[in-house]
């Protein structure tokens, strides 16, 4: 397994700035946002170390960003994009829905093969009637990720932390239960899962267990760590809002047992890239500090991830 980050959380940092952190901090690979341009509507969202239209448009760049990584031995593990693509809003939906396409291409362009992504949900339709959503919206995706040779791979996070997210999430792909029937509707080897165990600690659902069942269907992997503060979620009570009782930390700092994760990723042969995710509050607010929270995480890390 190659161990890297999501570039995300360096937002302020350029492209050639945040692949020299990588490189001269020994991280193998990188998750790299690619927003569109300008565009941020929430915490870690809108953040873009790849230009995807430029992409598409220059060869220049394109050379470039790949030169530059492969100077630097840091690889591209994945162009990351994480949009709600069955917004209830369409004019919403229609943008996202152009630019993950638009993320897909640059993908294969650029020799990547991966984007890592939300499959999207209308927050205010229930789970059946989005399963119909899916098959309405996703159909053509998928058609230009098989033509393309680019593998997706959906995050289980249910983008339900706050009351603007109330009451469904805007994220369909949360639980194992859902995962099974999006894969029978999308029925495509290159449709699978960006796993990451924290979204099922919160759930409270078994982190490991689905490892073993979806092996064939896990194509990226995540490091956050998430910790549920029991007398806060005895007040509020699991319908609350989630981060009433429960905060993302660093790997390590929260309730996910990180050797019995890798331990069940070895057990299915993964040998692909895993990306520290960071959104700890406690890692924000100064440059020194956003370094910080990836080099502890790394240094942590190392102790199961070679």
């Amino acid at each position: 397994m190659k161990l890297g980050f999501v570039s995300a959380i360096l937002d302020t940092w350029s492209f050639e700035e945040m692949i020299d952190f990588a490189s001269s901090h020994g991280f193998e690979c990188v998750e790299v946002a690619c927003w569109p341009q300008g565009k941020a509507e929430r915490r870690y969202a809108g953040v873009s170390h790849i230009d995807v239209d430029k992409v598409l448009e220059d060869d220049e760049y394109t050379k470039h960003v790949l030169d530059y990584s492969k100077e630097k031995n840091v690889e591209i593990s994945s162009l990351a994009f994480y949009p709600n693509t069955m917004d209830g809003n369409l004019e919403k939906r229609e943008a996202a829905v152009s630019h993950l396409k638009n993320v897909i291409r640059a993908s294969h362009k650029l020799g990547v093969g991966m984007v890592t992504t939300f499959i999207g949900r209308d927050q205010a339709k229930t789970v059946e009637e989005n399963l119909e959503l899916v098959k309405e919206v996703w159909p053509s995706i998928i058609q230009l990720a098989e033509e393309l040779d680019v593998k997706v791979a959906i995050e289980n996070c249910p983008m339900l932390f706050g009351a603007d997210q109330w009451p469904g999430g805007q994220n369909l792909m949360t639980t194992p239960r859902i995962w099974r029937q999006v894969f029978e509707i999308l029925n495509s080897d290159h449709l699978g899962i960006n796993y990451d165990p924290s979204h099922f600690v919160w759930q409270m659902i078994d982190y490991i267990k689905p490892i073993y069942e979806f092996k064939d269907k896990i194509f990226h992997v995540h490091y956050k760590d998430i910790k549920v503060y029991p007398d806060r979620l005895n007040d509020c009570g699991i319908m609350a809002y989630p981060l009433d009782f429960m905060s993302p930390k660093l790997p390590g700092l929260g309730d996910v047992d990180w050797g019995k994760y890798v331990s069940a990723l070895t057990d299915i042969g993964y040998d692909g890239c895993t990306c520290i995710e960071v959104e700890d509050k406690a890692f924000e607010g100064t440059k020194e500090k956003v370094e910080a929270s990836l080099v502890l995480s790394q240094r942590y890390l190392k102790q199961f991830v070679i």
